[in-house]
């Protein structure tokens, strides 16, 4: 089965998509506009992407002393992929846009993360508009979002200072009003920024006319000191070179100066940067200082900035999901052509008899089996979460409610889960080819030193475990949490009635037990270093249900089809909920008895 065959049954046959073209947002569009948009992204995908995904890992960025070099070929990528229009597919006709369903566009990028998540798609881009379109003035949309929607400006988020990775609050980058004018200028409060952002990836090249970032600072008090906490952060737009109110460059260069470019264990085709903002290399308007336009009210930053974020999440879990397809590809087609080893008879192996491929032998069907349970699972469940988002900004007040909150429990285990578990997905495609694995003549390598990087984008492991357990699986009296339960039981439910299907459906109820069980031990006592010492398990334990639950959502799709592509996923559900779901009972084991072994360990004991 090929990725175009699983996007179509996911989004036709599961999540019926064609049903949103009754909506007046979407009324232009049909299979056929969606067939189409497909079509286009498979096609650049293949030409412009695949091809060089090897290429853009061993040719690294690199700074020549005036400007950061990259392959041609990511050029020609990106200005494929901004002609296509795909960078502002969800937005309104009349600002260039096609009101695509962001479910088909999500369906879309998937093509281009399994040909090559480095050279990227535009990811933060579009989340660096959207954010402008949602907190921006009319004029800071237009000259900055819309010019990044056409392809002329690319976008950045920097949050992370050196001193100051996951923890926000700490940032130390200081904007202060740029004269006693400075809330006159017509493209927002303007500021002079002073500080360095770490980990900024696509922070500095040439791809583009101009980059925007979007900066996190804080605006010192009366007295010049910074507000403690997340309080006092504010968001700035801060572009590397100036523009006018028509959105032109006025050929002044910003304060924003490339200090360092770092070198990764994978994403080696996509610049990650440290920026220094205000050191004096630039003087816009004669002085150091990099200008910024506030977005939004002051202290209202990292409010902003989470639009953002959460776009970005989500976008990981579909990278890592990507990148799992790939390897899962990548070492079905070895195991297809390798031959070794025999069969064991009665008698023991033959050695006059032929080998035998290597996809004959059940241990490696276990592995090809376990990647396909795991990476096909995971991407219905981020083209699921899509269509929340479409539910969210097109469905009636109280289905656009229940999807915002579906989306504030899911969204963790969304960004999380395929980066954990396609990892581990990647890592048996390795070994599936055994000693070929780990060398560079095959594909599967850079696979996993790609994904590898996604349990630390956007929010760490420990990061997004902690927002589930104590943020999200409790937030507006545990509702969230309530209506995902209650989506599960009616899928249960109708699975009961299918004889096939009631050991899964059986199978997850007592799942789904088990969590909500534990998420109440856990607060039992009320404490949250109780409840949180153990929150990474507890959304391992999470996550395999979320995905036990998709897959046999999935299976009232496939019904009783003969075909060689329902029998598979069928093969896949039943792998799942027999080797997979039954880790959930270990992992809520710590959580449920809100085991201390970890927080209790003295430093001086390691």
């Amino acid at each position: 089965m090929t990725l175009r065959s699983t996007l179509d049954f996911l989004l036709h046959d599961w999540l019926r998509i064609g049903e949103l073209s009754a909506r007046p947002r979407f009324a232009e569009h049909s299979r056929e506009t969606f067939d189409a948009v497909l079509d286009t992204c498979e096609r650049i995908a293949r030409e412009k992407y695949a091809p060089f995904n090897r290429l853009v890992d061993t040719d690294e960025p690199r700074f020549d002393g005036e400007k950061v070099v990259l392959p041609a070929a990511t050029k020609a990528a990106w200005d494929a992929y901004a002609a296509s229009g795909m960078l502002s597919a969800a937005q309104d006709y009349d600002i260039g846009g096609m009101q695509l369903p962001y479910t088909v566009e999500a369906a879309a990028g998937a093509f281009f993360g399994k040909a090559s998540v480095s050279i990227g798609g535009g990811l933060l881009t579009v989340g660096n508009a959207n954010l402008l379109m949602a907190h921006g003035t009319p004029l800071q949309q237009q000259v900055f979002a819309h010019n990044e929607f056409n392809g002329r400006f690319s976008g950045t988020m920097c949050l992370s200072e050196p001193q100051a990775g996951s923890s926000l609050s700490d940032v130390a980058t200081r904007a202060t009003p740029d004269g006693d004018d400075y809330e006159t200028d017509p493209l927002g409060p303007r500021y002079r920024l002073r500080g360095n952002k770490m980990w900024i990836s696509a922070g500095e090249h040439e791809l583009t006319e101009n980059i925007v970032h979007l900066v996190l600072a804080k605006i010192p008090g009366p007295d010049g000191t910074l507000v403690p906490g997340t309080r006092g952060i504010s968001l700035f737009i801060v572009p590397k070179w100036l523009v006018g109110t028509d959105g032109q460059l006025t050929g002044e260069r910003n304060d924003v100066t490339l200090a360092g470019l770092n070198h990764k264990l994978g994403w080696r085709g996509t610049t990650n940067t440290l920026l220094n903002f205000g050191e004096g290399r630039f003087t816009p308007g004669g002085r150091g200082g990099a200008i910024g336009y506030r977005v939004g009210a002051p202290g209202e930053g990292l409010r902003c900035m989470f639009h953002m974020m959460n776009e970005a999440r989500i976008g990981i879990g579909m990278a890592a999901t990507a990148l799992g397809l790939a390897g899962y590809e990548a070492s079905l087609e070895y195991a297809r052509n390798r031959p070794q080893g025999r069969p064991m008879g009665a008698g023991g192996k033959d050695p006059a008899q032929p080998q035998v491929r290597i996809v004959e032998h059940a241990d490696v069907k276990r592995m090809l089996l376990a990647q396909k349970s795991i990476c096909e699972g995971a991407l219905a469940l981020m083209l699921y979460c899509a269509r929340l988002v479409d539910e969210q900004h097109t469905g009636t007040p109280e289905a656009a409610d229940d999807a915002r909150l579906l989306l504030e429990v899911l969204t963790p285990v969304a960004k999380s889960w395929p980066s954990e578990f396609c990892l581990e997905a990647n890592s048996l495609a390795i070994q599936v080819h055994g000693g070929y694995g780990y060398t560079r003549d095959f594909p599967v390598e850079q696979y996993w030193r790609d994904n590898r990087l996604n349990m630390i984008h956007e929010g760490t492991h420990g990061i997004q475990a902690t927002d589930l357990l104590g943020r999200k699986v409790r937030m507006e009296g545990g509702r969230g949490l309530s209506l995902l339960a209650g989506r599960m039981n009616h899928t249960i439910e109708q699975a009961l009635h299918r004889a096939p299907l009631a050991e899964h459906a059986n199978a997850l109820a007592d799942a789904l037990q088990q969590v909500g069980a534990a998420t109440k031990a856990a607060w039992a006592t009320g404490e949250p270093t109780d409840a949180l010492a153990n929150a990474v398990p507890y959304m391992q334990a999470f996550g395999h249900l979320v995905l036990g639950w998709t897959w046999l959502d999935l299976m009232l799709s496939v019904g009783d089809a003969a075909d060689a592509a329902s029998e598979g996923r069928r093969r896949a559900a039943r792998y799942f909920f027999h080797y997979e779901l039954p880790r959930i009972a270990a992992w809520l084991r710590p959580v449920a008895q809100r085991d201390r072994t970890c927080a209790d360990m003295p430093e001086e004991a390691f």
